[in-house]
């Protein structure tokens, strides 16, 4: 809890940094039941052709959904696996979960997925909370507060020039009726940069945006659920984030692209190539 009561002393406002501490003991109770069910034989579900739920996803969302509950009651909840599958515009004030994201990789058993929740009022995420249970990694950022990774201060890179950049993406569900877009992007983008990831969860791509490790991240068709936590993580740690064409960005927006601004005119030029 340590890291908890580091991060929540600096939020300033007394009545948000309860609200993150109520954040960050869900997400940590997720991601605790994720890590026991990980290395489990799996109770999977189709949604989608491609696009999985496991018994871990219901499990995770549940706990979730009832920590919130107990500490921060009469909140509006979306979560993904209760949500409609084209959810409209949040609530005056909304918890924005996914419980697995990266459910494929999860699955798979490839260690790379997240529980993310975010707090959101007039449609802006006021506090963000992503945390990598394999890796005990909790990102945490409050608006006008800063961003931190475990009990430390994030910031995004400086990185000047696409050649030096670290980027990711992801690819949606529909990859078929996408595929011409998706490989026109990859042929514009790679060529330039030193060299894309593609991992499969949009909230840690984000994450890992805010804490330095990627210098830009871009993906379409995801959910409010996928990004309104990292989307608040890029900024508060000194990114932008935006859609493809630099338009501001807000989870009904169906594309993202997240920089360290510096190379944020450059990555829309190339998306657009």
């Amino acid at each position: 809890m340590h890291r908890i009561e580091t991060i929540t002393s600096q939020c300033g406002d007394t009545g948000l940094a309860r609200l993150l501490q109520a954040a960050c003991r869900a997400a940590l109770t997720g991601g605790s039941i994720i890590r026991q069910l990980y290395d489990k034989p799996h109770t999977i579900k189709m949604k989608g052709t491609i696009n999985l739920v496991t018994e871990a996803d219901i499990a995770s969302e549940t706990a979730i959904v009832a920590s919130l509950n107990e500490d921060v009651p009469g909140i509006a909840i979306m979560a993904e696996e209760s949500a409609e599958e084209s959810p409209g515009q949040p609530a005056d004030r909304t918890w924005i979960i996914d419980p697995l994201d990266g459910t494929t990789n999860f699955a798979h058993g490839f260690p790379f997925f997240a529980v993310s929740i975010a707090l959101v009022e007039d449609a802006n995420p006021r506090l963000g909370v992503v945390y990598c249970p394999m890796q005990d990694e909790l990102f945490c950022a409050c608006r006008g507060k800063g961003a931190w990774l475990n009990s430390d201060r994030i910031s995004v890179t400086k990185t000047r020039f696409p050649v030096e950049a670290l980027v990711a993406t992801g690819f949606p569900y529909d990859i078929h009726a996408r595929l011409d877009t998706v490989l026109r992007q990859l042929r514009s983008v790679l060529p330039k940069v030193r060299d894309i990831r593609r991992a499969g969860a949009a909230a840690v791509d984000l994450a890992y945006v805010a804490s330095g490790r990627l210098d830009g991240f871009w993906e379409m068709d995801l959910k409010p659920w996928d990004t309104a936590a990292g989307w608040l993580l890029v900024e508060e740690a000194g990114g932008r984030v935006t859609d493809f064409a630099g338009n501001p960005y807000s989870t009904l927006v169906p594309e993202i692209l997240a920089s360290n601004g510096v190379l944020h005119e450059r990555f829309i030029n190339m998306l657009r190539g």
